[in-house]
């Protein structure tokens, strides 16, 4: 197939001061073949699917073929890693550029484990194919349920194996994400102490995401409240779902407000608030429950970063960031009452309603009962019509709740089931999945993919 411009690139990010990236070349994988390519994804990007889901896509999205317009890079960031502060930088990814769409607008073409970087440290910048699909599933799914995400447009397999615990496949995943801005790129730059590059940085993070606040009196006050609002919904969109990231490092915070970066995540079964997903996260420092925290100890960095910029008297400049950081657990708060009385099935607002919710949540904690499954029951006639009061009795409550609005029990059900998905990727079943992909059968991958994009 001959060479063609399959991505309308432009590279605003590359075209900053190096300090901000380092250039490369990725790896020259051995047989790069497509695992899975997201046809829909790549039609909202208005790319030509034929075209990618063939063996010259496959050497695109593996890196070994630069598609024209690309300028590769690993960008530069830091991060606090479970509270403790490092220098880091894309160790096993490749930014190859920003794409435009009339549609979706701009996004950056990323390509996840394409090689060391100079940014690897001790690292082979590889990735296996198993973490690869993973993300894919996540993301997808996380896309069909509303809530804001990174997306996957492929899987290729290298044809090279990888050493982790053993030999493993080696993969390269497509993401697509608004940006790869996160804390820690301007963690990174408050650290040098170079104020000027910080200041450019804001400024183009303000261009590209919140364009609104670059007129506004103190933009990078107005930046630093716009982030933390979009966090704060995002979190509570998190928490609606029972998804529990594992891994909130500030280096896994987007600006934009999409999840970024499934590692080990996963959605909880038996509602527990102190649910861990990451082995090595022994403290529960990111549990379900402390999710909301950390997004305010994260806005707390991302603050203290901006702070130079934020005002030249730092003890006016403290202040400033000070009160944007207290108003982000109000802000959560807000957002997650709103998402609870969507799952209620409740259209307008009581007083009562985050004890009604609160109440609900603490006997699904006593019983050990299944967070998406408990909530999705809600709105059969069972339990909206009164047959099951001695085995729960918050739901007549709920009921008399219910009459107090105009709309009728149908329509609150229809709410509901809009709220309350009836599938999640359940552990189990996603690993499952990877094992059989990972020895050569993706028919269960893909009957998975397929229920999680209609959840």
């Amino acid at each position: 197939m001959p060479m063609q411009n399959l991505f309308h690139f432009d590279n605003s990010y590359a075209r900053l001061p190096e300090l901000f990236y380092a250039r490369l070349q990725p790896a020259t994988p051995n047989a790069p073949s497509m695992v899975v390519f997201n046809h829909a994804l790549a039609h909202t990007l208005e790319l030509n699917a034929e075209h990618l889901d063939s063996p010259y896509g496959a050497a695109i999205l593996s890196g070994k073929v630069m598609p024209e317009g690309a300028t590769p890079i690993a960008q530069a960031y830091a991060g606090h890693q479970y509270g403790h502060f490092t220098m880091l930088g894309d160790g096993r990814a490749m930014l190859l550029g920003e794409h435009i769409s009339r549609s979706v607008g701009r996004v950056d073409i990323q390509l996840k484990g394409s090689g060391r970087t100079a940014f690897s440290r001790s690292g082979d910048g590889m990735a296996a194919l198993g973490p690869m699909l993973r993300e894919y599933l996540i993301s997808e799914a996380m896309h069909a349920l509303g809530i804001p995400t990174t997306r996957s447009l492929a899987v290729v397999a290298t044809g090279d194996p990888v050493l982790r615990d053993g030999l493993l496949p080696g993969a390269v995943l497509t993401r697509v994400a608004s940006s790869h801005l996160r804390v820690g790129t301007f963690e990174y730059l408050a650290r040098l102490g170079d104020v000027a590059s910080l200041r450019l940085l804001a400024n183009y993070a303000i261009q590209r995401h919140y364009p609104a606040e670059a007129v506004a009196e103190n933009p990078y006050l107005g930046l630093l409240a716009a982030v933390a609002e979009r966090q704060a919904q995002l979190i509570a969109q998190w928490q609606r779902v029972g998804f529990i990231h594992g891994v909130m490092n500030t280096d896994n915070m987007a600006i934009s407000g999409e999840t970024i970066d499934y590692g080990p995540c996963a959605f909880m079964d038996s509602y527990d608030p102190a649910t861990v997903f990451s082995s090595i996260d022994r403290h529960g420092r990111y549990a379900y429950a402390n999710q909301p925290i950390i997004a305010q100890w994260n806005i707390a960095r991302f603050a203290e970063a901006l702070l130079p910029l934020l005002h030249a008297d730092q003890h006016k400049a403290i202040g400033l960031a000070e009160n944007v950081i207290d108003t982000f657990r109000q802000r959560y708060e807000q957002h997650w009452l709103e998402a609870m009385r969507a799952k209620l099935g409740l259209f307008n607002r009581e007083d009562g309603d985050a004890q009604l919710a609160g109440t609900l949540l603490a006997w699904m904690h006593s019983s050990k009962a299944d967070f998406t499954n408990s909530f999705r029951a809600l709105s059969s006639p069972a339990f909206l019509h009164g047959q099951e009061d001695a085995a729960m009795p918050w739901l007549a409550p709920w009921r008399a709740r219910l009459t107090r609005q105009n709309e009728p029990l149908t329509t609150a059900a229809h709410h509901m089931d809009a709220h309350n998905p009836a599938v999640i990727p359940r552990n189990h079943r996603v690993e499952e999945a990877l094992h059989a992909a990972t020895h050569g059968d993706m028919a269960l991958f893909h009957a998975l993919l397929n229920i999680l994009q209609h959840p």
